[in-house]
């Protein structure tokens, strides 16, 4: 056994995978579709939530409408410590339940026959983790605003929606509508996802806000956003008829607000180029000021870029090109296409949020500045991979995969780009993924065929490389006299991506390395086209 460990272990630093984690039973319980989960299929979400400022604890219920799929009665719910469930009620009985964690497990007195439509409410309360940087170490936000008001908002990817209401915490599985209801002080508002149903004064110091979205949603994109907001609204006429665009920035930027969003519907513009229709125009699309630097919540859009183009006022490539841009509405609101309406089933395949996200940044330079400024943007941000890890996590833990998703996995689908070498081709790729998976949760396995299928060349070598390892293409070479001889090396088995290069001056020409020598002619100097995401070495 133990020179099987070091054998292992030698693979493994080889190969470039991933170090060994140690995940929990509560990784389990979180991250695995299992028995208890895969028997109900959720409908909708019926969420009441009163938000208490005084000691910053929230209570409600959660209505879980859905439909009986598979033969069981013992349903897995998730709520987060602290939080607590008060009870559980089906069919005018009590629920009986246990509790292992994160997770209550619920057995169920009533029938549940397959093809019917049930529902449970859990009774919840208690006070959420609080976010210690969110977004990315998210929870609840309680902060205050310029003026030393309260200002709440929630941003919990990764972490989970059960980290403040209870739910089947899980992205298989997006409930097919959502009915958000939260009562704060009568001094505040709520933006939460979709539309606003109503606004009632409860006449006790309380209003009560009802936003309902008719679209799937993930959970953690259903969002609180509480503050002393401004509105202001437009429209834009997209692809599929007038979208309704409905704009929240705290009062005192409103002036602010009005110059920044009006770049929403540009970037729009693209985006239904490069991916389609916008895919939610039944819930509208929404910016909404927050306290964290932003999230793709669901047609409510998470800002809080402090209206600055860049990242902050950063330019993430190091050309110039990432302040031509506001970093957080071009980025979050990418994520309507990829991430909200098409999600992967696992955490370990979060690559096919951020990847395609972050080269909508390119693509949005593409389309306002040019081809010339998308390629030179994509190739600075290289600067930012640290080739740490392997791209896609383990499954079934809830694990996400190293941060070289963003950066990373954006100059991989560019180095696609190349190889397909037609952009209306290219272009069909990505408004054909948003197409045949509208509103759906996805696999790795299943984009990769896609792309495949469509894309003109077996692909499964390139994301083999570059999502499941770490190693970084090298392509050998060595000129003799007019003669060039290459090869891939540092590649996985049987890798043989085409490559351009310059055969002859001022020219780039396919190439086809495998892991054997080649040759060809050559006039000139020798360079690889640097929009792929590829190293180069010459041997001497």
């Amino acid at each position: 056994m133990k020179g099987y460990i070091l054998l292992l272990a030698s693979i493994l630093a080889f190969s470039g995978l991933r170090a060994q984690h140690h995940y929990t039973h509560a990784d389990t319980l979180r991250g695995t579709y299992g028995p208890e989960r895969s028997w109900w299929d959720v409908t909708e979400y019926d969420l009441h939530v009163t938000v208490q400022l005084k000691d910053s604890s929230i209570h409600g219920y959660n209505t879980l409408h859905y439909k009986v799929v598979g033969a069981q009665n013992r349903m897995q719910i998730d709520l987060q410590q602290p939080m607590q469930v008060d009870s559980m009620v089906q069919d005018h009985q009590r629920v009986d339940y246990t509790r292992d964690g994160n997770a209550f497990f619920a057995t169920l007195p009533s029938a549940q026959h397959e093809g019917a439509l049930k529902a449970i409410t859990i009774y919840f309360h208690g006070t959420p983790r609080k976010a210690k940087r969110a977004p990315w170490d998210g929870g609840f936000v309680w902060a205050r605003d310029s003026l030393n008001r309260p200002w709440i908002a929630t941003a919990c990817q990764g972490l989970g929606a059960s980290v403040w209401w209870p739910t089947k915490d899980h992205q298989s599985d997006e409930c097919d509508s959502a009915q958000i209801v939260v009562t704060v002080p009568s001094d505040l508002t709520d933006v939460s996802n979709g539309r606003l149903r109503s606004k009632k004064d409860n006449g006790d110091g309380t209003t009560t806000f009802h936003w309902a979205v008719v679209n799937p949603i993930n959970n953690y994109d259903i969002s609180l956003n509480i503050a002393h907001y401004a509105n202001f609204k437009d429209t834009y006429a997209g692809l599929n008829g007038k979208l309704d665009l409905d704009f929240w920035p705290m009062d005192y930027n409103l002036a602010r607000a009005k110059t920044e969003f009006a770049g929403a519907k540009p970037m729009l513009s693209c985006f239904e180029h490069w991916f389609g229709p916008y895919p939610f125009y039944k819930d509208s699309y929404k910016l909404v000021e927050t306290p964290h630097l932003g999230m793709e919540h669901q047609s409510a859009v998470a800002y809080g870029n402090k209206y600055q183009m860049g990242y902050l006022g950063r330019d993430l490539s190091g050309t110039g090109w990432g302040l031509k841009f506001d970093f957080i509405l071009v980025h979050e609101s990418g994520h309507e296409w990829f991430g909200n309406n098409i999600t992967s089933k696992d955490l370990g395949d979060m690559w096919i949020h951020e990847s395609f996200t972050n080269y909508s940044e390119t693509l949005y330079l593409d389309c306002h500045f040019g081809n010339e400024a998308g390629n030179t943007y994509v190739q600075g941000i290289r600067k930012n991979i640290r080739n740490d890890e392997p791209i896609i996590a383990p499954y079934n833990v809830n694990a996400e995969g190293s941060g070289d998703m963003y950066y990373k996995g954006a100059n991989m689908i560019h180095t696609i780009r190349q190889i397909v070498d037609n952009d209306e081709s290219f272009r069909g790729i990505l408004t054909g993924l948003n197409k045949t998976f509208y509103h759906k949760t996805v696999t790795t396995a299943e984009v990769e065929h896609y792309i495949s299928q469509h894309g003109g060349h077996d692909f499964s070598k390139v994301f083999d490389q570059y999502l499941r390892t770490t190693k970084i293409p090298v392509l050998e070479y060595q000129i003799v006299g007019k003669e060039l001889s290459y090869r891939w090396n540092n590649v996985v088995p049987g890798f043989a991506m085409p490559v351009k290069v310059t055969l002859k001056p001022n020219a780039y020409t396919f190439i086809y390395p495998t892991e054997s020598w080649k040759k060809v002619p050559i006039a000139g100097d020798f360079k690889v086209d640097p929009n792929f995401y590829v190293n180069s070495k010459e041997i001497k």
